[in-house]
């Protein structure tokens, strides 16, 4: 594994800093034709100090989505279809497997994570402090949650807190943003919400530290087209579990 902790000196003060010149964003999409023509437009407008590729996996929508999509494409938004809906965790791995940057960061097609915190998970990973950033929607500008969800997640933070040694306030959250060499050799299993976990079991085993940053967040609900539910939690459980104990990729 490369050691990223300790950067090449250029002078006896000065460190030299890792150069990352591309983000590819995925965009895992089932069923969301009014909210994604207005997530794309917020990600075209979001100024960066690196260049941007965006990667939208049309997970078997059946409500118009693949039509909204269509208009969208262009030399940086490449559109991939799933023939069938698989969930969010497979959407990503077939995101994975065409990425071209150097970092790596997921981006939910609803309304509820907005772009402009990019620059703000962006700006410790820039400066040499973290090779993963996680977004907290629990110490950021937010639209409370549901109790239920509220402490859900909470809930399945400590967990990990417990089986990994960690401090996470937000395990859950959808932006994850990752230096790309950090994923070589991880293969994503989950198909569906417990990517989640899966991917921060995997990070945390392979010894890195999570740097989170707070990020605003608009949370939705059933009726406006939110899909993970509660009986997601027990999968999120049982994957922190699992994955805290089986054998780690080579």
């Amino acid at each position: 594994m490369p050691d990223f902790g300790s950067p090449d000196r250029a002078g006896e003060h000065d460190v030299e800093l890792p150069r990352h010149e591309l983000l590819s964003v995925i965009v895992p999409v089932f069923n969301e034709r009014t909210t994604v023509a207005e997530v794309i437009r917020r990600i075209r407008a979001v100024s960066l100090p690196v260049a941007v590729e965006v990667i939208v996996v049309d997970d078997g929508s059946s409500d118009g989505t693949d039509k909204v999509l269509a208009a969208l494409g262009d030399s940086t938004v490449r559109v991939i279809n799933h023939g069938v809906n698989q969930g969010k965790g497979a959407a990503v791995r077939t995101g994975l497997e065409s990425v071209r940057g150097d970092l790596v960061l997921i981006q939910d097609a609803d309304l509820e994570y907005d772009p402009e915190d990019w620059n703000k998970l962006l700006e410790p990973l820039l400066r040499g402090k973290a090779n993963v950033v996680y977004g907290s929607r629990f110490t950021g500008e937010r639209k409370n949650m549901m109790p239920l969800h509220w402490m859900g997640n909470r809930f399945l933070s400590l967990v990990t807190n417990v089986l990994y040694s960690s401090t996470l306030s937000d395990m859950e959250t959808c932006y994850k943003l990752f230096d790309r060499k950090v994923l070589e050799g991880i293969t994503i299993e989950s198909d569906n919400f417990d990517f989640e976990p899966e991917i921060t079991a995997k990070v945390l085993r392979r010894g890195y530290r999570i740097y989170e940053v707070p990020i605003s967040y608009a949370g939705r609900e059933a009726d406006e087209g939110k899909k993970i539910t509660w009986r997601d939690g027990f999968g999120a459980l049982a994957a922190l579990v699992k994955f805290r104990f089986v054998r780690m990729d080579k």
